[in-house]
């Protein structure tokens, strides 16, 4: 877990198998939800196919300088609703299915971002989803490249920078707020 993190600088000559890309969808599939409602569903487009171009066509324009190199893009999308109703805690259950799948990539050896920076309208359109699926967070999955790759100065810095994490004190607490656990 600890070797996870959001890179952009992805290797535009990498691919992914299809047996990687059903790894992740796997571990994505078996996350826990509210009541296994299973409210997560992905978009999938492989570098080379129309689904990455619509995928690619989504993201802000910042998202897309770096994303095209990405081998695979991917669109999280809840589903609002099943034949009970309602499905409570949907976003909750694709938060959890996305992390899986983005701890999967890191098993593989693989690189993934999450992002919020792109259009659900967009997504919606161009996939002709029902409205009872919400598009919420893009993932670009790949290898990683040299941060050299990447056309803006503050990208490469930020690509290169210590990762940070506030420290336990700062994080759990316990008694009452600001009380450190540990």
């Amino acid at each position: 877990m600890a070797e996870r993190w959001s890179p952009r600088a992805y290797d535009s000559s990498a691919s992914v198998t299809d047996e990687q890309v059903r790894a992740l969808l796997e571990a994505a599939r078996w996350a826990p939800s509210f009541g296994n409602t299973q409210p997560a569903r992905y978009l999938v487009g492989v570098r080379g196919t129309p689904s990455f171009d619509a995928i690619l066509g989504t993201l802000n324009s910042g998202n897309q300088a770096w994303a095209r190199r990405a081998s695979l893009l991917l669109i999280g999308v809840m589903v609002t609703t099943n034949e009970k109703g309602d499905v409570p805690y949907a976003e909750y259950g694709l938060g959890l299915a996305s992390e899986n799948l983005v701890l999967q990539a890191v098993e593989l050896g693989l690189i993934a971002h999450q992002m919020a920076g792109f259009s659900p309208d967009a997504a919606r359109a161009a996939f002709s989803l029902p409205d009872d699926a919400v598009p919420k967070v893009a993932i670009a999955v790949g290898k990683p490249a040299s941060p050299d790759v990447l056309e803006e100065d503050w990208r490469i810095e930020r690509e290169k920078a210590d990762r940070v994490r506030l420290p336990l004190e700062e994080f759990a607490f316990t008694g009452q707020w600001g009380e450190p656990a540990l």
